[in-house]
């Protein structure tokens, strides 16, 4: 029996089997659904895609995986060095895993280690509230091999603030010297509840990390890749640590990267073996995994994506604009995000089935009705999931 996410097993509807996937539809056996969630945020290119297909089939027909333990290999290196070109700054050093949440673990690392390796006490880390980094938990605590795991000790302490810059100033002037890193979603915070924040936040959490000695990690494991109208918010806002997921294997497989800049490496590259980085995801640097991104990246670049997100986005908001009911307390857009927020999130109980019966496969949750939908579709297809959204409220 399958244990499905986020769901009382006892009192769960039954989820809609699906039978094929093609472009922004998915099949069931009696119904076509536009996928206005791009399968959690990921198949930003479409299911089915054939270039990305046959990058999956050409690979395997030479291997699918070897470990990057002592071994290397060309779709490894190939998207080491375009992500390298591709990203802003000196992001330069890709460390490769197998999900979002274990890029966000292995970036936290880093930067708790980074400041082990200086000899420094900073044991706490700044993060937001409504944060969500992934649902990893307590393996390497429970584990007892000391090669591993000694430069993590001293268990670090976490402090969550608003996105509000009189409450990140303040949180900077009191802990500063405790500090090892600052972690945001930016701009967007996806599982949260699709919350949206000025890009002036982060500008001033940039000069205080600079002014403090803190580093500063973005997880843009959702929002990177056009999700909030920019490529990456990396590129308006540079981190020291960016971790990617979801949309870079185009939604074909789970595989992440965390990417460091300069100094972060600079931290680790050391005649001590002690100042290495211990660890090592099984699938990390996957043969598979690597060269459908470095497809997915030469699409995104060649069919003007970031285009595509700005005409979604035109889209959304004309569709959007003006409308209200009062069950509703605010609508939000930002590039390829749509989210209509509830007063109780029981107003969306039913919604589910009402979506599926006007064909738009569609999941709230929280008091969230939202859309985040494949950079590929067209203008009637969005209308038809904007619509069926609407048409909830007048039903």
């Amino acid at each position: 029996m399958i244990w499905y996410p986020y769901e009382q097993m006892k009192t769960m509807r039954q989820p809609y089997k699906i039978v094929d996937a093609e472009g922004v539809y998915l099949y069931t056996e009696d119904q076509k659904l536009i996928d206005s969630i791009s399968s959690w945020w990921c198949m930003i290119h479409g299911y089915k895609h054939p270039e990305l297909n046959e990058a999956i089939k050409s690979q395997v027909d030479r291997f699918s995986h070897v470990m990057l333990g002592g071994l290397t290999h060309d779709p490894v290196l190939k998207l080491s060095e375009k992500l390298r070109e591709w990203l802003p700054g000196d992001l330069d050093y890709c460390f490769f895993s197998d999900s979002g949440s274990v890029a966000v673990e292995v970036a936290l690392k880093m930067a708790l280690q980074f400041n082990t390796n200086r000899d420094s006490s900073r044991d706490t880390v700044l993060a937001l509230e409504h944060a969500y980094h992934g649902d990893t938990f307590k393996a390497m605590e429970v584990g007892d091999d000391e090669d591993y795991h000694f430069a993590f000790s001293k268990k670090a302490g976490v402090m969550h603030i608003p996105t509000e810059i009189p409450a990140l100033e303040e949180a900077f002037e009191r802990y500063h010297d405790k500090l090892t890193c600052f972690i945001v979603e930016p701009l967007l915070q996806g599982a949260g509840g699709m919350r949206m924040y000025d890009i002036s936040f982060l500008q001033r959490a940039r000069k205080l990390c600079d002014e403090y000695d803190v580093l500063l990690i973005f997880d843009e494991v959702a929002t990177g890749f056009g999700r909030t109208g920019n490529r990456f918010v990396a590129d308006l806002v540079c981190p020291d640590i960016l971790v990617l997921g979801k949309a870079l294997t185009g939604g074909y497989i789970g595989h992440a990267v965390t990417v460091a800049n300069h100094k972060v490496f600079d931290g680790f590259y050391s005649d001590d073996n002690r100042h290495a980085l211990m660890h090592g995801p099984t699938f990390m640097g996957n043969a598979l995994a690597c060269s459908v991104a470095l497809k997915g990246i030469e699409i995104f670049e060649r069919e003007n994506y970031m285009a595509k997100v700005k005409k979604i986005e035109e889209i959304m908001r004309r569709e959007m604009e003006g409308f209200w009911d009062p069950r509703i307390r605010q609508v939000r857009v930002m590039g390829g995000c749509v989210c209509i927020e509830v007063c109780d999130p029981d107003t969306l109980q039913g919604f589910w089935q009402f979506a599926y019966e006007r064909g738009v496969f569609s999941r709230p949750f929280l008091n969230c009705m939202y859309a985040m939908v494949p950079y590929i579709i067209k203008e009637e297809e969005l209308v038809q999931i904007l619509d069926t959204m609407k048409a909830w409220y007048q039903s």
